[in-house]
């Protein structure tokens, strides 16, 4: 049996849960989402907890019934508590800042980077370097913060770019010859 598959979905005070069929719709303080799943995995809700789980051990079904625990829970947790994801901008001169809605830029390019957030995205500027993205699905969360960082991802000899918060940096040391000064 699959260890995440088989743990029960606690759902807390305020959130429902509607399936129909093979849409799942869950709905709370913070918003509402839906999602289709696997014919084949049944879900069953018994009081404040659901249980999923599938019809055979046969790897697709195996593979599913853990997935589809997984995102009903993430939906449960975005209506109830919500997603963010905190990025740093490092470098001398970089910085972002909010215009309406959009998430600019100034990496270093010649033009501003301007980010429109996708539906349900609200960016959060901090500081002139600490972005927060957040949201209730927890994959357009991710998928909003993966953009902002390919923007400029963090250099591998100054480290200057943009991170997650609290991501290390590897910085590979430089030529060591012309520090010490080579051949004469």
């Amino acid at each position: 049996m699959s260890r995440i598959g088989r743990n029960p979905i606690n759902i807390p005070q305020g959130v429902t849960v509607v399936i129909e069929g093979n849409k799942v719709v869950v709905k709370g303080p913070k918003g509402e989402l839906s999602r289709e799943i696997n014919p084949e995995i049944t879900i069953n809700h018994e009081g404040d907890t659901l249980a999923v789980s599938r019809p055979s051990d046969a790897r697709e079904h195996r593979a599913q019934h853990g997935l589809t625990r997984t995102l009903i829970a993430n939906m449960v947790e975005g209506v109830h508590n919500g997603f963010e994801k905190n990025l740093e901008v490092v470098g001398v001169g970089y910085r972002a800042e909010k215009s309406g809605e959009n998430l600019v830029l100034k990496l270093g390019f010649s033009h501003p980077i301007e980010i429109q957030p996708e539906e349900g995205i609200t960016f959060n500027v901090e500081a002139a370097n600490k972005i927060k993205v957040s949201g209730i699905n927890k994959e357009i969360v991710g998928r909003m913060a993966a953009q902002i960082k390919k923007a400029r991802p963090p250099d591998a000899y100054k480290g200057k770019g943009v991170r997650y918060a609290g991501e290390k940096v590897r910085i590979k040391p430089g030529k060591a010859g012309k520090a010490i000064g080579g051949k004469k």
